[in-house]
């Protein structure tokens, strides 16, 4: 597995995990009618691009052959946006090393902390990773209620 930056080629397959990862990996966590309201479909591959344009780091990781497998973003204030990894690679290592990549550049940049608005699944993740839990967040998604947890991390 190899972390790279984002490629405009890359958009279509970081929707394709978005979406799949929402109904598979956050599916434990989630019911279908969560998961649907978080993701009914995947994202125009315009609509990533755009994010990647907007001064973000995007970090994907891609497997032998050059494919998306996940990926993760920075905003230039310490937020941690979008975090997600293909079911088929949860749990195998692909989220760490995309995560360490994200923090090497937070360093780089001289940031002070990191913070996530993470669901469960990635609540665990980053406890594991240092974050402190700062409390739970209700928020609605197309008319459907879902929760994540504000998180932070200071960085020496």
């Amino acid at each position: 597995m190899k972390i790279r930056g984002f490629r405009s080629e890359d958009a279509a397959a970081l929707a394709q995990i978005f979406h799949a990862a929402v109904h598979g990996v956050s599916a434990r966590d989630y019911s279908p009618e969560q998961c649907a309201a978080w993701s009914p479909e995947p994202v125009p591959a315009e609509v990533w691009q755009g994010r990647a344009d907007d001064g973000r780091f995007v970090f994907v990781a891609v497997n032998a052959a050059d494919q998306p497998q996940g990926f993760i973003e920075l905003e230039r204030d310490g937020h941690i946006d979008c975090f997600y990894c293909h079911p088929d690679v949860a749990g195998t290592g692909v989220g760490l090393a995309l995560y360490q990549q994200l923090e090497a550049q937070a360093r780089d940049l001289r940031l002070s902390s990191l913070y996530v608005e993470a669901s469960e699944a990635a609540k665990r993740f980053f406890t594991r990773q240092g974050f402190t839990d700062e409390g739970r967040r209700e928020i609605e998604r197309r008319g459907v209620g879902l929760h994540n947890y504000r998180m932070t991390k200071a960085l020496s």
